[in-house]
């Protein structure tokens, strides 16, 4: 490589940027899964007993289906005032703060339904999170530093993990609480703490620039037609959500590899026929022209048309 290429990779500012998302983005799965699960421990309680905390991990494993929404949406104000990426990396990062300390006043003894209600707040907040910095990375440094970022994102995570583990529970011991004498105000503090974590996030945000996209309109589409979109994607998550809450409990059935079976294939049933009756809310609203046909094509189907045409020729 010529001297001229060569990256020093302590002298680029984007790296140094990645580094605070990556730790603004690794705070908050653990105080959502490991740190919670050791807190509702000590205080005597059984986190399987309200099932919305399994929700919490859906934030993560389908933040593809919410991605358009947040490459499309304008945020009111923030989007003009700070950017495309810049506002909703801020919205992101406020609502994760606000659910963490969300969970922080909930006290696990007096009910797990409302902490379990920010845990799930919380996942999807980080998950939107998630997308908006990987968004940002791609559009805001060269070809040739991607990989670069990516190893420093991902070094800031594992940090942040680290301190949302480990530092959480050093501070909720440093506090007062331990596995024989519970303090909910130990937890409370420790939580708070990492709540405060965030401002790393925050601050990176309001000092970085928005990527260049070379004089592109971010938001060519009327108002009316964001404000559809919005609504149809609510419609289907909400048609999504009833096939969930109105679906009957599983049925009990001999013990063993054939009880475990018949949940899961009982369960996927459940999964499949949400996932079928938020796509045909989808499919009636643009058949009916309730949604601008060009918005969910770029949101939805370019995407995945141009995956399959960059990749698909890998394996010949």
């Amino acid at each position: 490589m010529a001297e001229a290429e060569k990256i020093i990779w302590w002298q680029e500012r984007s790296v140094w940027i990645m580094l605070f998302l990556g730790f603004s983005a690794g705070i908050p799965i653990l105080l959502i899964f490991s740190s919670l699960s050791l807190w509702l421990r000590e205080a005597g309680v059984d986190k399987s007993s309200v099932t919305f905390f399994s929700w919490a991990a859906l934030g993560y494993s389908f933040k593809f289906v919410w991605a358009p929404l947040v490459d499309k949406l304008p945020i009111p104000i923030l989007s003009a005032m700070l950017g495309r990426r810049r506002g909703w990396l801020l919205v992101s990062q406020l609502a994760v703060i606000a659910s963490i300390v969300w969970m922080a006043l909930s006290n696990p003894q007096d009910g797990l339904l409302v902490m379990a209600f920010a845990a799930v707040t919380l996942g999807f907040s980080s998950a939107t999170q998630d997308v908006v910095i990987d968004a940002f990375r791609i559009e805001s440094a060269d070809p040739r530093l991607q990989a670069m970022l990516s190893s420093t994102y991902i070094a800031g995570y594992r940090t942040a993990m680290i301190v949302a583990g480990a530092g959480a529970l050093f501070l909720a011991q440093w506090f007062g609480s331990t596995a024989d004498v519970y303090s909910y105000d130990a937890w409370r503090n420790a939580y708070i703490c990492m709540a405060g974590c965030m401002s790393v996030g925050v601050i990176t945000t309001l000092l970085i620039a928005e990527p260049d996209r070379a004089g592109k309109n971010d938001y060519p589409y009327a108002i009316s037609d964001y404000s559809k979109f919005f609504l149809v994607f609510l419609a289907s998550l909400l048609a999504l959500i009833l096939v969930f809450l109105l679906s009957p409990s599983t049925p009990s059935v001999s013990s063993g590899y054939t009880q475990t079976l018949f949940v899961f294939l009982f369960n996927a049933l459940i999964f499949i026929l949400a996932i079928m009756a938020a796509f045909l809310v989808a499919r009636t609203a643009l058949r009916l022209g309730l949604v601008n046909a060009e918005m969910v094509y770029e949101g939805y189907q370019a995407p995945i048309l141009d995956f399959f045409k960059r990749y698909s020729k890998l394996g010949v």
